[in-house]
């Protein structure tokens, strides 16, 4: 069995420029939130029609459908724009990037689910590549046992980490560096996903996914348009299934 690491954790240094490092997020676990909570926002009111909305659109599992009503998604953006947090869109938060919408963080996470459970009805261990504001790293929180969150961007991963900082989410524990090349000490993933598309499925992450684990990330399609993309790890084998059409930032390698 290989030997989790011990946190916070830390990427390698000998394969990651120093600068970079990780951290743990404080424990305790998602309070249900109070009606009025937050920004003079009526959250669960507001929160509770988004996910109505979504569920007429097709979500269907249960756990996401309670992992996206637990999470406020008013407090990952900023102050001007959470009049807008529980509409269906992307938001900015900064450096060029976005908060992915609602019905997309669903639809990832529920076909990253699809089939498969673990303990207590969670999916095992996740890396998400593309921490951004920390959204989706809170919603996955939810619904996986253990979540190993990577961003690319300093300025990204120290205003996840105070975005999150309030959840108090034991599970989460964020990484400060590049996410091609995954977290190996990790390993072996149930689940990898990802925020942002290349032109092919980095090895790093197909070498670090279990045996019949998943990855569902956006992808480049011959024509320069993105499609989401599922790979499925069966022994040696890989299969791959492409779905709809999709919008997401680059993918890149490096730090910033």
């Amino acid at each position: 069995m290989t030997r989790r690491p011990g946190f916070p954790a830390r990427l390698p240094s000998a394969a990651q420029p120093p600068v970079r490092r990780a951290s743990a997020l404080p424990p305790a676990r998602v309070v249900a939130p109070t009606a009025g909570a937050g920004h003079g926002l009526d959250s669960q009111a507001v929160r509770t029609r988004m996910v109505q909305k979504l569920a007429a659109q097709g979500l269907a599992d249960p756990r996401v459908v309670a992992a996206m009503n637990a999470v406020e998604r008013h407090r990952f953006v900023d102050s001007a724009l959470v009049n807008q947090a529980y509409e269906d869109t992307s938001l900015p938060i900064g450096l060029g990037q976005t908060i992915s919408k609602p019905s997309v963080v669903a639809r990832m996470i529920e076909l990253l689910l699809a089939g498969r459970t673990g303990k207590d009805g969670r999916l095992g261990r996740v890396l998400e590549v593309g921490t951004g504001c920390g959204y989706q790293a809170a919603v996955l929180s939810q619904v996986a046992t253990e979540v190993y969150s990577i961003e690319r961007l300093r300025g990204l991963h120290d205003r996840a980490r105070e975005n999150l900082r309030t959840f108090r989410l034991p599970n989460v524990h964020l990484l400060f560096g590049d996410g091609m090349a995954g977290f190996a000490q990790g390993a072996p993933y149930a689940g990898i996903i990802a925020a942002a598309g290349g032109d092919a499925v980095p090895a790093a992450w197909t070498d670090q996914l279990a045996d019949g684990g998943r990855i569902v990330a956006p992808m480049v399609m011959a024509n320069g348009q993105q499609a989401l993309v599922i790979v499925e790890k069966n022994g040696a084998r890989l299969q791959q299934s492409v779905l709809e059409s999709v919008h997401f930032v680059p993918l890149k390698s490096g730090i910033a």
